[in-house]
């Protein structure tokens, strides 16, 4: 086959690519509307109890749903020039379906006696604008893409994990209205997001060259970080969640089948050349960080970090 043959058939295969990516997002848009606010049945049965269990649980997802909105304007830095789909969907679905997510928590849990949280919506890290400016030069701006579906693979999925098991935990609190109207309806739009970013991470990875991927590795390796986790006091509050949801209450073992979970998609694409390893080791490492955090937590003292802290 001649050469000329061969980049016609890939261009070909890149818009079949695209077209697919690009009605797997008109589908969510259709399919999956922003939860109406007034749809929520917020009754609940011993408030109490559900704040003391599930508390650190409500405040921390209401907080990194609402933080969407800040994170828009990261996104907007790290790709200035993103393709098309990629803005439809972070723009029109994503955000409006997130912050509608971290709207109904952060109501439930002031219902239940607990202070509303407070986001971040406006301070971006000066590392995610550093990258942005270097999203100029020539092949960096698909390494920021890559580092952003990498994120919300490993974002998507842990919000999956968690919502399964505090619907579970809901339900076992025999608090059915809430668990039926507030963490059903989210649960079920998130796995449409997830797909997203596993199709256009599939896509894009196999159209890297080869010091783009190493790159990719590299900046992955040294800057994992657990979803909504940007300082000392997050770490602490995502160790927490963790344990309310028991997911760490079985030491590494636990931990380390949560980080299969979360990096599955991460190591077959980046990591799959590694034999014998089976989950990315910045991935157990960082969770393992935020449960120890969270254990070693004495009960008159916080971390002394702000929650927009580097």
């Amino acid at each position: 086959m001649a050469l000329t043959d061969v980049s016609t058939s890939r261009r070909r295969g890149r818009r079949r690519e695209d077209s697919k990516l690009a009605g797997h997002v008109d589908r969510l848009g259709e399919e999956h509307p922003p939860i109406p606010l007034d749809s929520v049945d917020y009754t609940m049965e011993r408030p109490g109890l559900l704040a003391e269990r599930f508390g650190t649980v409500l405040d921390f997802m209401a907080r990194v749903e609402l933080e969407v909105e800040r994170n828009v304007l990261e996104l907007n830095l790290l790709m200035p020039d993103p393709p098309e789909v990629d803005r439809h969907f972070y723009a029109d679905v994503w955000l409006p379906q997130e912050t509608h997510h971290g709207l109904i928590l952060d109501k439930l849990q002031v219902l239940a006696g607990l202070p509303p949280t407070e986001p971040n919506l406006t301070d971006v890290a000066f590392k995610l604008k550093l990258l942005g400016a270097l999203g100029k030069v020539y092949g960096v701006q698909d390494v920021s893409r890559m580092l952003y579906y990498l994120t919300g693979l490993a974002t998507e999925r842990s919000a999956v994990l968690a919502y399964n098991k505090l619907h579970a935990g809901l339900v076992e609190l025999g608090e059915k209205a809430v668990a039926a109207t507030v963490v059903a309806p989210i649960r079920r739009q998130e796995p449409g997001h997830f797909a997203y970013y596993q199709m256009a991470a599939r896509q894009l990875w196999s159209q890297l060259s080869s010091w783009q991927r190493w790159l990719v590795r590299t900046l992955r390796r040294h800057s994992f970080e657990p979803v909504g986790v940007y300082n000392k006091l997050q770490r602490v509050e995502f160790g927490q969640l963790m344990r309310a949801l028991g997911i760490s209450t079985g030491g590494d073992a636990d931990l380390r089948h949560y980080a299969r979970q979360v990096g599955r998609v991460e190591h077959e694409l980046l990591w799959a050349h590694r034999r014998g390893m089976r989950v990315p080791d910045y991935v157990f490492k960082e969770l393992r960080r935020a449960a120890q955090a969270a254990a070693n937590l004495k009960e008159d003292r916080r971390p002394e970090a702000a929650r927009s802290g580097p």
